[in-house]
């Protein structure tokens, strides 16, 4: 959903203390996000040295304290640990005392929504699941992506005008995600851009494997170019060896890979897989062609074994 940034300032939040437990790569940049809207960062934590020196560049002068010094602190509470960390570090901070009534205790997991918070919600804070879909440096630079940047928005039906303030002020679009979605909707956003990573990394290595002395500059305008036409089109924008039914191409690609990568075969094939099923679904693949392609496929997962698979390891 979209929420126009023009609100009315009765329905905006007060000016909030601010601490942030778990000082990552999200945390320090949501903090300074909120205090450009007049929020006022109080506390950190931190365990490791990096997150340490990432407090101190992106919230210069702001205290360095235990969790529990940070509830004890803060009106708002940024939980941004790692999400197999949360539903522990929730339960402590509960167990210990450390929850305050009427503490807004914000978590930025995507695979979780407010229910993960219920143990913190008994002890009286209002719980918020706020996650941003961008990817994050640690640096100054994510304060800036914020502007435009969607937030997964879920929590408790009272909260949600307080939540959707919370995220305008960052600079955010609030999108309502049901808590029962959350997972399908953390699993939608790590396949795009988690494994997009993967993708580019490996296609830039095999460009240097061919020779290219510059993949980076060679893909970045075929990249954006494809990237910006499949969220405009979707499927339509499918083009290539695989969406035109050209099995032979295809054949060729999975010998040369074979050779110089083999390592890359069985992504290169499950994506060629995913790839002619949508073609075929969206009537680009023609299907007497792709007979064919499909076999050649098939045919491809013979002899991929390596290691990490059935075959090449024993685990």
């Amino acid at each position: 959903m979209s929420t126009s940034p023009q609100q009315d300032p009765k329905d905006r939040p007060a000016r909030l203390t601010v601490g942030v437990v778990g000082a990552g790569r999200v945390g320090p940049a949501l903090a300074a996000a909120l205090q450009l809207a007049g929020h006022r960062s109080i506390a950190v934590s931190g365990v490791s040295d990096a997150s340490r020196r990432r407090a101190a560049e992106m919230l210069p002068d702001v205290p360095l304290v235990s969790p529990a010094q940070v509830l004890e602190r803060a009106d708002l509470v940024l939980l941004t640990v790692p999400d197999d960390a949360l539903p522990g570090l929730v339960e402590g901070l509960a167990e210990t005392g450390a929850v305050r009534p009427g503490q807004l205790l914000v978590h930025t997991s995507g695979r979780y929504g407010a229910r993960v918070l219920d143990p913190a919600l008994r002890a009286g804070a209002l719980p918020l699941a706020l996650h941003p879909a961008m990817t994050f440096t640690g640096t100054a630079v994510d304060v800036q992506r914020l502007a435009g940047c969607s937030f997964g928005v879920t929590a408790p039906e009272e909260l949600r005008l307080a939540a959707e303030a919370l995220v305008i002020e960052m600079g955010g679009e609030p999108e309502w995600i049901a808590e029962e979605s959350r997972p399908l909707y953390h699993a939608a956003l790590a396949l795009g851009a988690n494994h997009l990573v993967t993708l580019v990394a490996e296609s830039m290595d095999l460009l240097r494997a061919a020779g290219v002395e510059a993949p980076d500059r060679m893909l970045g305008p075929l990249l954006g170019a494809a990237l910006d036409n499949a969220l405009r089109s979707g499927d339509a924008a499918l083009t290539g060896p695989v969406a035109r039914g050209d099995a032979g191409t295809v054949a060729a690609h999975v010998s040369e890979l074979r050779r110089h990568a083999p390592q890359t075969v069985a992504g290169y094939l499950a994506m060629a897989r995913a790839t002619a099923d949508r073609a075929l679904a969206h009537g680009l693949l023609k299907p007497e062609l792709a007979e064919d392609l499909l076999g050649v496929l098939a045919d491809g997962t013979a002899g991929t074994a390596g290691p990490g698979s059935a075959e090449g390891d024993a685990r």
